[in-house]
């Protein structure tokens, strides 16, 4: 009598994979340029507020971002391009009193901050429909960015030398889902989650142009947070 071995009578341990049935469809087909970018801005204005052990609060800030991308299609579903930042943040904190008691009061008075900060990113950017659909879809964007930015932050006249300023560098790998919807046959609405990954970051700050010093931190956070939602608009041309 004479037959066949098949792979699992040799090696009955052996894993074999399985078949989930999970169809590739194409959602953006190669060749295609995406390109699109997201805005935001929010302002805050606070005179004599009181809340709980916070008196006497007087402040105004504001705080502005935007940021556009482009890249291409080099493959079905999957994308590579170049974005860049730009955010700038501002804060003159007129007084902030901190009441937890007769023994221990903290009243901050003239606390001026403002930053500038700059980034540009490499992304890859892959997309999965949802079953059939030809118009929402999932993607996840994974990046390598490198930002810059500077900073001060000073209490009292607020001169112009007067202060602490800081000059940052950081790198962060990581990676953004996200979901798409169509709205036109070249247009989409995306709502994407803040980055998640690794950041590094070294700063250096000098006080009243005479005393130095030096941070570094670095971070992991694989967590999503939900107020660090993102909406923007893409366009497929």
């Amino acid at each position: 009598m004479g037959g066949a071995l098949t792979a699992s009578a040799i090696n009955p341990h052996r894993v074999q994979r399985i078949d989930r049935e999970i169809q590739k469809r194409v959602f953006i087909p190669k060749g295609q340029i995406i390109a699109g970018g997201t805005v935001s801005y929010s302002e805050h204005d606070e005179d004599n507020l009181n809340f709980t052990v916070l008196k006497n609060i007087e402040g105004l800030g504001y705080d502005f971002a935007v940021s556009p991308y482009v890249g291409y299609f080099f493959r079905d579903n999957m994308a590579a391009g170049v974005r860049f930042a730009y955010n700038r943040t501002y804060l003159d904190l007129g007084n902030f009193d901190l009441n937890l008691g007769e023994d221990f009061n903290i009243n901050l008075e003239d606390v001026y901050y403002l930053e500038h900060k700059f980034e540009t990113s490499a992304f890859l950017r892959t997309y999965m429909p949802v079953g059939r659909s030809k118009i929402f879809g999932f993607f996840n964007e994974c990046r390598l960015t490198y930002g810059y930015a500077r900073g001060k932050n000073s209490t009292g006249s607020g001169a112009q030398y007067d202060g602490t300023f800081e000059t940052s560098h950081n790198l962060e790998i990581g990676f953004a889902p996200g979901v798409t919807a169509f709205v036109t046959d070249w247009a989409a609405v995306e709502v994407s989650m803040g980055v998640m990954g690794f950041d590094f970051k070294w700063v250096d700050q000098k006080t009243n142009q005479v005393e130095t010093g030096k941070r570094r931190t670095s971070s992991g956070d694989f967590k999503i947070n939900l107020f660090s939602i993102n909406i923007g608009m893409t366009f497929y041309l």
